[in-house]
Parts: structure tokens; sequence; C-alpha cells
């Protein structure tokens, strides 16, 4: 079947694994607004129980073998969903144990179970960090793939895996290699609730509302205009955009493969800063400190692989509505 054509058979029940964290939440609230039944399995080591909006939610962990057969036994899944990775690089080098252990053997348990229950369909949150240090600006699938951490060499292997699964078993599957996911639901239903929060916009929302005192630019020498790091940020609905894409793709039989996903869209930390600082209408304060190994200069994707072969098209591609969203969002938790 060529991708286009309807589906075979229409998505009735998907199992979405990490589906109370940030993007798992996203994806949930989508996919009960395209009508589609969710399980959510999710240990809640970093999600909320409150972030799941729609479906049934299991409390477990895909390391347990019994748990994953009880899920797939008790419910038919046209596919899977996998976004409970652990994401932080500078923790992976410190303790690549938990990385490859949850990142990987632990996914290889669910793809197990996928198996056993024939399930053949997989949606797997990847990560632009499979690629390392960038050879060339708008980084596209064809760029060479060195990690230069843990994380990302864990999120390879996966890559790896799923290949071999597909040429061994038949089990098809999508990667989604993120760039950098921002921003919350339009409506404030969902946003980011990371603890400890790492990523740039939260953190600089945060200094704007209160929530912390200041935020650190790490670097102003870098070969860029302004001289901080510039980076490529995604909606986070425009993500799971992509996701519910991906999974008609699948099952209109599509094949095994992987895609980029970014706005294509570079942004540098002082242009982060200026836009929070017109949306929230706050000084926010600065502080100025060294570089960070391994922040390359920049980082932006190129995402025409998707655009083209799945229609996708970001809706919410302005800095400016990113942050208001993450800003709005901010706010409501303030408030609360």
């Amino acid at each position: 079947m060529q991708w286009g054509e309807p589906m075979t058979t229409p998505l009735k029940t998907v199992l979405v694994v990490g589906g109370a964290g940030y993007i798992g939440s996203h994806m949930v609230w989508l996919l009960g607004q395209k009508g589609v039944d969710v399980v959510t399995l999710d240990n809640l080591s970093s999600g909320h129980r409150d972030a799941v909006l729609h479906g049934k939610f299991v409390h477990g962990d895909i390391a347990d073998r019994l748990v994953l057969d009880k899920v797939f036994s008790e419910h038919k899944f046209d596919a899977v969903m996998h976004f409970a990775s652990f994401i932080q690089v500078g923790e992976s080098v410190q303790d690549p144990a938990k990385y490859y252990q949850n990142n990987f053997t632990n996914t290889l348990n669910l793809l197990n179970a996928m198996r056993t229950h024939n399930v053949g369909r997989f949606i797997f949150s990847s990560t632009a960090a499979i690629f390392g240090e960038p050879e060339y600006s708008s980084i596209d699938e064809a760029h060479p793939k060195r990690p230069i951490n843990p994380y990302g060499w864990s999120k390879l292997m996966v890559e790896q895996a799923l290949a071999d699964y597909d040429r061994a078993y038949g089990l098809k599957s999508v990667c989604l290699r993120y760039f950098n996911a921002a921003g919350a639901h339009p409506d404030s239903l969902l946003g980011e609730r990371h603890d400890p929060e790492t990523h740039l916009i939260p953190l600089i929302l945060q200094a704007a509302s209160g929530h912390r005192q200041n935020i650190t630019v790490f670097g102003r020498d870098y070969k860029t205009p302004d001289g901080t790091c510039i980076r490529d940020y995604i909606h986070i609905l425009d993500l799971a955009e992509a996701h519910w894409l991906a999974l008609q793709y699948l099952q209109a039989d599509g094949q095994t493969t992987a895609f980029n996903l970014g706005n294509g869209n570079g942004y540098s930390v002082e242009s982060v800063i200026q836009a929070a600082r017109r949306v929230t209408g706050k000084a926010i304060p600065v502080l100025e400190g060294q570089r960070r190994e391994g922040d390359p200069a920049q980082l932006v994707a190129n995402a025409d692989e998707i655009k083209l072969r799945l229609g996708w098209q970001p809706a919410y591609a302005d800095l400016d509505t990113i942050v208001a969203h993450a800003w709005q969002w901010e706010c409501s938790r303030k408030a609360s």
C-alpha cells in the first residue's frame, strides 16, 4: 500500500508507555481527540498521574515482564508508542548503567512482549543525540551517527535493534529523532513538569515568574551571530501530530523508517531570552557562565523527509508562540 491511501483498518487501541510524562501526556491527549482508545503504562518515576487526560492508566514498569504480559493479555493493541526513557545527558555520563538498562534493555523487554502478543507496530522516541557532534548544519537523516554520550548511544542501540527486529520478525517501527521539544498545550491543560528542570525555555520562564532567581547563559563566544548556542525548538503539539501521522503510516502498512523532527529554524539562547522578555514583560536576570563541555554551537534539524513523506507541517513554528504557550502554563502552575 502506498502512503496516502486509506488505512486498511482504523486505529482503535494504542499502548502509550511513558504517557504520564511531558511528551507522552500530550500524545495521550491528542489520541483522545482522534477517538483512539489509549492505555497508558507508566511507573511515575518522572511522570504525573494527573497528566493522563484520556483512557486507562496502569502503574507499572516495562522492566517487569509480568506487568507487560498482563497488559498485553487484557487488550488488543494496534500499536505501541514508547516515551519512557531517561533523557539527561550529564546523568548518562555519570551513571551509564541506569541509561543502558532502562533505555535499551527495558525497551528490548517491551519489544519481546510485543512479539509474544503479536503486536507489530512501534513508534519510538529517539533523539538528535544519536548524531553526536554535527558535521554540518541542518542535520538530515543521512548525517553520520556518532553519539558522544551514553544517552545518545542507548537510543541508537534501540534504533539498530528495531532494524534487526524488522528483518527477523517483521516488527515495523518509526523512530522520531527529536531536537528540542518545547512549549505547552495552548489551553494550559499540560506542560513541562520536570524535576529537576533542565530545558532552556521553562528555566527562563521560571526566572521570569520568580520560581528561580536567574538564568545562566553558558558561553557567549560561539561562532554564531550573537555568540550563544543555536537550537531547534519544536512545539509539543507539533511533535505529537508527527507521531499521529507516523501511526497512520504504520497502520497503512508503512515500512520501518526514521525521521528527524524539528522546525528547521535555529534560535540562539539569547534570542530565546529576548522572546521570553517580550512575551512576559519581565526583565529576567541573566548570569554569565562558561561553555559546557559537549555543547555544539548549532543544532538544527532538516525535517524535509517527514514533510515530504507524511505531509507533516508544524502549526506553531513561531518562537514567540512557543514561549507564550509555555508562559501560560508556568503562570497557571503559579496560580494553583
